[in-house]
């Protein structure tokens, strides 16, 4: 597993991470979101979204509806396992129509459902720091053509800085 952490991103940085991500990935991904309430999920897929030219307004915490599509300059799905009981029920939704889909499919908690994740996804865990304004990003991956885009990705967000 590849792993990166960034340290102390603002909400201006996280945007930043999210264009970069659009302008750096594949148009075909699953990003596996997890970290505290309040850590900025949400927020976070709604700078993807913005970063996609969706508008963020229509992009909300899909907690009790579970699942939202937005089409932009790509197609978003957008999910919470947050209150979903066991793998069965995720797979209920049609989860996996959605990973085959040529779109970004947005899962947050999604370690709540690891074993339905598929292995090419790209982890985003968000934790606050001390100053609730900023938090740390850790990305991780298995799949080694994820890792070259992550390595822009990278490159991109320090000249940015």
């Amino acid at each position: 597993m590849w792993m990166t952490q960034l340290k102390n991103i603002d909400l201006t940085q996280l945007a930043a991470l999210a264009t970069a991500m659009i302008e750096c990935l594949p148009s075909k991904l699953t990003l596996g979101l997890h970290g505290t309430l309040g850590a900025g999920k949400t927020t976070f897929v709604q700078f993807i979204a913005k970063a996609a030219s969706i508008e963020t307004d229509s992009v909300t915490s899909p907690t009790f509806t579970l699942l939202q599509t937005h089409q932009g300059k790509i197609k978003l799905h957008h999910l919470d396992a947050y209150r979903i009981h066991d793998e069965d029920e995720f797979l209920e939704i049609g989860v996996e129509e959605l990973f085959e889909d040529d779109a970004w499919t947005l899962i947050e908690w999604a370690n709540r459902v690891p074993g339905i994740m598929p292995n090419e996804t790209l982890w985003v865990q968000l934790d606050l720091t001390d100053h609730h304004d900023r938090r740390n990003v850790t990305l991780s991956c298995q799949h080694p053509q994820l890792i070259q885009g992550i390595f822009d990705l990278a490159e991109k967000l320090q000249r940015a800085t």
